[in-house]
């Protein structure tokens, strides 16, 4: 399998090795997550914690961050590889610009129900397992945002209305989707999105209702466009170091507050998928279908984007799409 691996500092790595050699003994693990408190992902970061709490008998003590408050979203990832923190929460495609299979969750159109987005997961999950493990990291669940849509704060037909616009890009895909429609992507963190519109930095993006919903974007733009172009996933990791230094029981036991926590997050993400569209509209906002020349712009973009995926990829990703259309 061809992969990108991460090479750890030297001082790096030997932190990494102490702390899994302590793991054992180790029960206060503090969790970074970049979404605000209230977000369902953060939450839902709290129930895990508090069922790891209950089934490891307080032999692991999570402390949940949210809302960039201990590392910001950008340096999530980092902190668990380094050990730096022993846990957090990130979304996937965010390291898809250095491990390129990680951006699976983003191929527009290709699974834009939570049903096929599953089937997608579990087509993926091998691979991407086996690439987070070369980058001394564990997932141990996962957990999709309800599909993405467009927020612009005037009406959007096509992309002649969109030129120069400030994108707020979050990975490489929302980047590519903003060059392709003569936007200019900037990267926001979630948390500092609000300050980006208010400001001018950003003046559009790409996201789900909750994300709107959360940061009260109905303060600075007007119009959202339902494009459902996919459905990105979240993902609690752990250091790889200090999972193998974990009893076998531990790991069991852990996995198995994941397993539920991922479940129950999944099932939040569909029950509130409608409820933000509502939110949205009570604020102000105007909540519609994009329309067609617009809508087939974004999947000319789409088609695009999934080739260039699988030729930075390579058989690992057809394998994945594969996969995915055969069930």
């Amino acid at each position: 399998m061809k992969t990108l691996s991460i090479k750890l500092s030297t001082a790096a790595a030997t932190v990494a090795i102490a702390i899994a050699g302590t793991a054992a003994s180790a029960e206060k693990w503090d969790m970074p997550m970049a979404y605000a408190a209230t977000n369902f992902h953060s939450e839902m970061g709290v129930v895990f914690a508090d069922k790891v709490r209950d089934y490891t008998g307080g032999e692991i003590d999570i402390t949940v961050h949210p809302g960039g408050s201990l590392f910001k979203g950008g340096e999530i990832k980092r902190a668990v590889q380094t050990g730096q923190a022993p846990i957090g929460e990130r979304f996937m495609s965010a390291h898809a610009n250095e491990a390129p299979l990680l951006g699976w969750d983003n191929l527009p159109f290709i699974a834009t129900t939570y049903e096929d987005n599953d089937k997608l997961w579990d087509a993926a999950k091998d691979k991407v397992n086996a690439q987070l493990a070369d980058l001394n990291l564990v997932a141990l669940y996962t957990c999709p945002w309800p599909g993405q849509g467009f927020y612009f704060k005037k009406e959007i037909g096509s992309s002649s209305d969109t030129q120069g616009i400030k994108f707020r890009s979050y990975n490489t895909a929302t980047a590519t989707f903003a060059e392709e429609l003569g936007m200019v992507p900037v990267q926001v963190e979630a948390a500092e999105l609000s300050q980006a519109l208010a400001t001018g930095v950003a003046e559009a993006f790409i996201s789900s209702g909750s994300t709107g919903y959360d940061r009260k974007v109905w303060e600075h733009l007007t119009h959202y466009y339902k494009v459902n172009a996919w459905l990105p996933r979240n993902y609690v990791m752990v250091n790889k170091g200090i999972w193998d230094g974990l009893s076998s029981d531990m790991q069991a036991n852990v996995q198995k507050a994941a397993d539920e926590t991922g479940t129950a997050c999944a099932a939040k993400s569909a029950e509130l998928a409608n409820w933000y569209f509502e939110q949205l509209e009570a604020n102000g906002m105007q909540v519609e279908d994009a329309g067609p020349e617009f809508l087939t712009e974004l999947q000319a973009i789409g088609a695009k984007m999934t080739a260039d995926w699988l030729a930075s990829v390579g058989e690992d990703g057809q394998a994945i799409l594969d996969a995915y259309k055969a069930n």
